[in-house]
């Protein structure tokens, strides 16, 4: 069980059925504690840049598109971006955190240079799923790897790919999905020939991750429901300081119930106090 406050009725598995959190906190929170700068709009975006302007997040809940989370690293703050990721609104927030989570490790690492370019192979990328059993095939020049179920997978082209088409939107070198097909319910993620290898991978990991995750049972994706595994969140276990506390006040309410039965029946009876010097007692009858 998490250790930190719930959020959410019910756990779901896999985290590719589960949705998202609609909540971008939790994925904004690891660059805040590295310095990134928030900012916000009339319209409810919100914008995290780094300090040096260099690698800047937005979540845009009121965008343009279904887009809901745009990354992009720059070699300065004016020019066009070295690479960029997306996620859209359904796609599973931990995925989100996961990547981001991963890049500020990098800049913590080194605050004066964004990572740019692969790290190591790509099939670093997709090894986490490998890994975890997922199906793996290729051909000319495209990888695929498919969970078991088939509902959720990373494809991978090694072909040329010309950059601005990929800043565009309109190729992608990675691209990772899950879900049923349908409205709001598929997602999908994409990352340009740019991004680090090791922020894919941390986003993959993520996604092979067999732990269940919190979510309101109302906002699993309908479609997603006969393929998920969705049980209710168990009731808290208690702490040993819990029984000894429960111990206590029992063992207090058997003491008050043992002295209350073996009080005197006439030290319960009321008694009328004694005439004062002076003072006439009641007239009898």
């Amino acid at each position: 069980m998490p250790s930190r406050a719930l959020d959410g009725d019910t756990l779901v598995s896999p985290v590719y059925l589960a949705g998202s959190t609609h909540t971008g906190d939790p994925a904004l929170q690891p660059l805040l504690d590295c310095g990134f700068v928030l900012t916000g709009d009339e319209y409810g975006n919100v914008y995290v840049n780094s300090p040096d302007q260099r690698l800047r997040l937005g979540y845009m809940p009121e965008g343009p598109d279904y887009t809901l989370w745009t990354i992009t690293a720059h070699r300065n703050p004016f020019a066009e971006p070295e690479w960029m990721a997306t996620f859209d609104a359904p796609t599973p927030t931990e995925l989100v955190t996961a990547f981001t989570s991963a890049l500020a490790d990098c800049h913590r690492d080194d605050p004066s240079n964004a990572p740019i370019g692969p790290s190591s192979s790509a099939e670093e990328t997709w090894l986490p799923l490998k890994d975890a059993g997922w199906r793996h095939s290729s051909a000319h020049l495209v990888t695929f790897v498919t969970a078991s179920d088939g509902l959720a997978g990373l494809t991978y082209s090694g072909r040329f790919l010309p950059r601005k088409d990929e800043l565009r939107g309109e190729r992608q070198r990675w691209l990772l999905w899950g879900g049923q097909d349908g409205y709001l319910e598929r997602w999908y993620a994409t990352f340009t020939s740019g991004v680090p290898t090791q922020l894919i991978a941390a986003a993959t990991a993520r996604l092979a991750d067999p732990d269940p995750v919190l979510r309101y049972e109302r906002d699993v994706p309908r479609r997603n429901h006969p393929a998920a595994l969705v049980r209710p969140v168990p009731p808290p276990t208690p702490t040993p300081l819990d029984v000894q506390r429960v111990a206590a006040a029992r063992a207090q309410s058997l003491g008050h119930q043992h002295a209350a039965a073996h009080t005197p029946a006439s030290a319960s009876k009321a008694t009328s106090p004694a005439p004062r010097h002076g003072q006439r007692s009641a007239a009898r009858i």
